[in-house]
């Protein structure tokens, strides 16, 4: 299949409000700290195999790269940064995320109502100064387990759903409004992961989302969607040997 037109890209719309009044930006809205990786993966690039090793000590924040995909989301629509206010205490730092944790990932940006966190300027300033608060207030990895997509994953990725995929998320990342993925490669277990996809960059042959991997925040990631093949891919990193997997959007409706 060759690449696909603008014209064969739904147009984006926004059912739950609207457009975000700013772009999401890695280099503000993403946490500073990583979800750790259990796990030392050593891929042997000859026979296609991987070692697993366990990493010692063993890392106290782990399995919760979900959480921290789904927190971003939450930051970056219901929260909003006051660097020239006084500083917060601990408690009302506490406070104000759990405010933030029990909005809905689901609903576009309303700047009225927005949870105001004084004295910083954004997440990633945040993130640094309060990392403790954050890693005790934004959920326990079981939060990464029990997620509704977790049942998707069962049923077949055709070429076709996720050419979908690919062409519903491109306008909706134009509009502004950032998009969490669920990576799978079932039946194998090789990938189990979550992303935040904000932006969408189009070359005749692919769609290139750039990304914030909660695994590896010092840098944006990127997924990619290859029309010829109607599949994405991502490149190798630390946890990943890189090749073709499977994707799908979760925290957009009821369902997922």
């Amino acid at each position: 299949m060759g690449s696909a037109s603008q014209s064969q890209v739904a147009q984006p719309n926004c059912p739950n409000g609207p457009r975000p009044s700013r772009r999401f930006d890695f280099s503000q809205d993403t946490f500073a700290f990583p979800n750790e990786l259990v796990w030392k993966y050593v891929f042997d690039s000859a026979t296609g195999q991987t070692k697993y090793l366990r990493r010692n000590p063993t890392p106290d924040y782990a399995h919760r790269c979900f959480v921290l995909a789904r927190a971003a989301k939450q930051f970056f629509l219901h929260a909003r940064f006051e660097p020239t206010m006084p500083l917060p205490n601990n408690r009302v730092c506490r406070d104000l995320i759990r405010s933030v944790m029990r909005r809905n990932p689901r609903l576009r940006r309303d700047s009225e109502r927005q949870i105001i966190f004084p004295g910083y300027s954004n997440l990633r300033e945040f993130s640094t100064a309060r990392a403790d608060l954050l890693k005790g207030e934004c959920g326990g990895a079981w939060r990464s387990y029990l997620l509704r997509s977790h049942w998707r994953m069962v049923l077949p990725f055709t070429a076709r759903h996720q050419m979908r995929t690919a062409h519903r998320l491109a306008p909706a990342l134009r509009s502004g409004a950032p998009a969490i993925v669920h990576l799978v490669r079932f039946p194998k277990i090789s990938i189990n992961h979550g992303m935040v996809l904000y932006d969408v960059k189009q070359t005749p042959n692919e769609l290139r989302f750039p990304a914030y991997d909660p695994n590896r925040p010092e840098k944006p990631s990127e997924l990619i969607f290859r029309q010829l093949t109607r599949s994405f891919f991502l490149e190798a990193n630390d946890y990943w040997a890189g090749g073709e997997l499977k994707v799908m959007q979760i925290y957009r409706n009821l369902f997922f």
